[in-house]
C-alpha cells in the first residue's frame, strides 16, 4: 500500500443492541483514519449511533486508554498497579495456577464471567470451548440480563429467540413496544425502521422517554403492575369480540384456564392496579387486537422481581389474538438470526454454532456471585473476560469484597483497564473488533456481516479465541475444539447459514439477509413445547414450582418513605461499553436522577439539587431532576457508569440486591427500593 493512500474496508459493529449496523473504515496508508457508516447497509445507513460515533473514533483508536500488554499485578487488589510482562508469563502463571486448582480441589471452583461486551461470534462464544473442556462453573451471562424472559418465552412458546422478521411489518396495523426504548437501546431501529411505519405505535413503559414522546399512545403504570395491565387489555380483546378462536383452537393450550381470570380483569380494574385510565386501556387493548399487530417485548420489562410472570401475561396477548405466524404480525423479544437461519431448514446439520456455544455444565447465577467469590472454599479462580462486572452487577459493596481476596487468582482480558481489571492478578490484552476477522448478527434485523480485521492489534493484544488457544496449549489440554482456527469456524457458519456468499463475497458485500424473502415466523404453528402448541398453561412451569398460568398480579407498592427506583440503560452507553471515553463522559455530565414534581415538593427538593439514595446496602448521591417522566412513587437513573471515574467512586449497583426474579435466577433491579434525602 502507497504510504498516505486511502481507503475503505466494510465491516460490521459487533455491539450489543438491536441495529446490525455496517460499519465503513477509511484508511490512510495502514492506520485507521475514520470509523463511520456504511451508507449501502440497509440497518443504519451510512450513520452511527452517537454512542459508538464517538467511542469508535476515541478511546478504541487510542493507545493511552487501550491494554496493551500482559501485566502482572505490583499494587493491592483494587489498586491498578501493574507491571508488565511477556506473554509467555502471562500463560505460564496463569496455566499453572489453573491446572494447580483444578487438580487439588477441582475445576468446578474455577469461576468464569462473561456477557456481551462483544458480539462477534468466535470471540463471544470460543472461550465457552475452553471453560466446558476444563469443568469450570459458568456464571451464568443471561442472568445479570435477560434470563426471566428467556424462561417464560421458553415456558410459552418453547423458544426465546425466534420472534418476527421486521421487513414483514410493513403489513402491521399496530406495532406495540413493551418495556423497551430504542430511541436509547436501538437508534437506528428508531429513527428508520419504526419511524418509516404507518402502524400505530403504542408504547408501554413507566419512563416517559424519546420512543414514548414520540408514539401515538403512551400508557405509564406504575412499576411491577405489568401483568395486571396485560389481563386488563386481554379483558378488551375477550369482551370485544378480538379473540381469534379459530387460531386459539387450532395453535393455544390453556386459554379456557384464564378465561375467567380474564373476564374479571376489567379496564377499571385495571386502572386501579396500574394507574393507567381505562380509556387508554380500552385504545391500546382495540389498536393490538384489530391487527396484524407486532408485540416487542423489551429486555428491561422482565429485570423486575415478577419479571417471568410478566412476560407470560404479555405472550398471552399475542396467542389470543392470534397475532403470530403471518405478515405484519408476531411476538419478538430477541431474533438469534443464526439459529433463526438454521431453522428455516437450510441446514439441519448445523454444529459449527452448537459447538462454539456449549457452555459449562456447571453454573450460578450473578445474583449469587457476591456470595460465592467471598467463599474460599467455592471459589478459588476467576476468570473475566467480555464483562466488567465491578461496574455492572449489584451489591458492589460485597463484591469488591470478594474481589479484594489474595487467594482469589482473578484473571481478566479485556481491551481496557476497568474497574473489574484492576482487581486481578494477571491482566490479558484483548484485541477489538477492528483488529480479527469474524461473523456479526443482528437480534432485531436478520442480518449478518462480516467483522473485518482493519489494522494490526494495538501493542501485543491478542483475539479473545487466540489467547484462550495458547492458554489451552499452555496447560496441555488435548480436544481439536480448542484448536479450531478463525477462518474454518467462519467458513462452517456461512456454508451451513446458506445464504450464497462466502467469505470473501460477505465482505465485498458488506452485509446479507439470511433469506432474499421476508420470513413468517412461526407461520406453520408449530412450536418447540411438550404440546407443539402455544402454551399460556405451562405444566413445565407447574413442575418447576410455578403457577400453571400466567396471574394477574402486580408487585406490591414500596414501604413508607421509600420509592422504586429504575436504572434502564444510558443512551450514551452500551452498557458499560464506552463508559471510559473522555467525549462520552462528558456527553453523559454528572449522574441525575429524576423525581416526580410532586414528590420532590414533599421533600423539598428542588431541581439541579444534589441528593442521595439510600437503601440498607448502600448509598449513592446525585443531582435531582425534576420532572414529570416517572409516576409518583418511582425515581430514575441509569445504569453502568464505571465507579472509578465517578467523584464517588460509586454507582447505582451500589444500591441493588442481588434479588432473584421469579424465574431464571435472573436479575430484578428494576424492583429497587430506595430513600432520598438531601445531600
Amino acid at each position: 500500500m502507497i504510504k498516505n493512500s486511502k481507503s475503505t474496508v466494510l465491516t460490521s459493529c459487533p455491539r450489543d443492541c438491536y441495529d446490525g449496523c455496517g460499519i465503513s473504515v477509511v484508511l490512510r496508508g495502514n492506520a485507521i483514519s475514520r470509523v463511520a457508516g456504511n451508507p449501502d447497509h440497509p440497518n443504519n445507513r451510512g450513520r452511527l449511533c452517537g454512542k459508538c460515533a464517538v467511542a469508535y473514533n476515541g478511546a478504541w483508536l487510542d493507545e493511552n486508554s487501550r491494554l496493551l500488554y500482559p501485566m502482572r499485578r505490583v499494587g493491592s487488589k483494587g489498586e491498578g498497579r501493574f507491571a508488565r510482562i511477556s506473554w509467555d508469563e502471562a500463560l505460564a502463571e496463569v496455566g499453572d495456577r489453573l491446572n494447580t486448582i483444578s487438580n487439588e480441589f477441582g475445576p468446578e471452583k474455577i469461576f468464569n464471567t462473561h456477557y456481551t461486551g462483544t458480539c462477534s461470534l468466535v470471540a463471544m462464544d470460543f472461550p465457552n470451548r475452553f471453560f466446558s473442556h476444563l469443568g469450570a462453573t459458568e456464571v451464568n451471562p443471561d442472568t445479570i440480563c435477560n434470563a426471566a424472559g428467556h424462561t417464560a418465552w421458553t415456558y410459552v412458546f418453547g423458544d426465546s429467540a425466534n420472534g418476527f422478521d421486521p421487513r414483514t411489518a410493513k403489513e402491521s396495523s399496530c406495532i406495540l413496544i413493551w418495556g423497551a426504548n430504542p430511541s436509547s437501546s436501538a437508534p437506528h431501529v428508531g429513527k428508520n425502521w419504526l419511524n418509516e411505519t404507518d402502524a400505530k405505535i403504542v408504547v408501554v413503559d413507566p419512563v416517559r422517554h424519546e420512543t414514548a414522546i414520540a408514539a401515538d399512545l403512551h400508557l405509564q403504570p406504575r412499576p411491577g403492575s405489568d401483568a395486571a395491565l396485560a389481563f386488563a387489555m386481554a379483558h378488551v380483546l375477550q369482551r370485544d369480540g378480538l379473540l381469534d378462536n379459530e387460531y386459539i383452537s387450532a395453535h393455544v393450550l390453556g386459554y379456557d384456564e384464564v378465561a375467567e381470570d380474564i373476564t374479571n380483569c376489567t379496564p377499571e380494574w385495571g386502572e386501579r392496579e396500574t394507574g393507567v385510565p381505562a380509556a387508554l386501556i380500552e385504545d391500546a387493548a382495540k389498536a393490538y387486537g384489530r391487527g396484524p399487530s407486532v408485540l416487542w417485548l423489551g429486555q428491561g420489562l422482565q429485570r423486575q422481581p415478577s419479571g417471568g410472570n410478566i412476560f407470560r401475561s404479555c405472550a398471552m396477548l399475542a396467542a389470543i389474538s392470534g397475532n403470530i405466524g403471518k405478515p405484519g404480525a408476531g411476538a419478538y423479544y430477541l431474533n438469534m438470526t443464526f439459529d433463526i437461519a438454521i431453522r428455516s431448514g437450510k441446514s439441519p446439520d448445523y454444529e459449527a454454532l452448537s459447538e462454539v456455544r456449549d457452555g459449562c455444565s456447571r453454573s450460578v447465577s450473578q445474583m449469587d456471585l457476591p456470595s460465592v467469590l467471598n467463599d474460599a472454599e467455592a471459589a478459588k479462580a476467576y476468570f473475566v473476560w467480555n464483562c466488567n462486572p465491578a461496574a455492572s452487577n449489584p451489591s458492589q459493596t460485597e463484591l469488591r469484597k470478594a474481589l479484594e481476596r489474595d487467594d482469589l487468582f482473578t484473571v481478566v482480558a479485556d481491551c481496557f483497564l476497568t474497574d473489574t481489571a484492576k482487581y486481578a492478578d494477571i491482566v490479558l490484552p484483548a484485541a477489538s473488533f477492528l483488529e480479527f476477522d469474524d461473523l456479526t448478527a443482528s437480534y432485531f434485523h436478520l442480518t449478518i456481516g462480516p467483522q473485518v480485521k482493519v489494522s494490526e492489534p494495538m501493542g501485543e493484544a491478542l483475539p479473545n479465541q487466540e489467547i484462550f488457544r495458547r492458554l489451552a496449549k499452555e496447560m496441555g489440554l488435548q480436544g481439536e475444539e480448542l484448536y479450531q482456527d478463525d477462518q474454518s469456524i467462519i467458513d462452517e457458519m456461512l456454508r451451513d447459514c446458506d445464504i450464497g456468499l462466502d467469505w470473501e463475497g460477505l465482505k465485498a458485500k458488506g452485509w446479507s439477509y439470511i433469506s432474499e424473502e421476508p420470513l413468517d415466523l412461526w407461520s406453520d404453528g408449530k412450536f418447540a413445547t411438550p404440546s407443539g402448541k402455544i402454551e399460556i398453561s405451562s405444566a413445565r412451569a407447574a413442575e418447576d414450582g410455578l403457577p400453571r398460568t400466567p396471574q394477574p398480579e402486580s408487585d406490591p407498592a414500596p414501604a413508607d418513605g421509600f420509592f422504586r427506583l429504575l436504572s434502564p440503560a444510558e443512551k450514551h452507553l452500551m452498557n458499560s461499553s464506552y463508559g471510559n471515553d473522555t467525549r462520552i463522559r462528558n456527553m453523559m455530565g454528572d449522574a441525575h436522577v429524576t423525581i416526580h414534581p410532586d414528590d420532590a415538593r414533599a421533600l423539598g427538593v428542588v431541581d439541579g439539587e444534589g441528593v442521595v439514595l439510600f437503601n440498607s446496602i448502600g448509598e449513592v448521591p446525585f443531582v435531582a431532576k425534576v420532572e414529570d417522566d416517572v409516576p409518583q412513587g418511582t425515581l430514575l437513573t441509569h445504569k453502568s457508569r464505571w465507579p472509578s471515574l465517578e467523584p464517588s467512586n460509586v454507582n447505582v449497583n451500589f444500591l441493588h440486591l442481588p434479588r432473584k426474579s421469579d424465574m431464571g435466577e435472573s436479575s430484578s433491579v428494576h424492583g429497587t427500593e430506595v430513600k432520598l434525602r438531601k445531600a
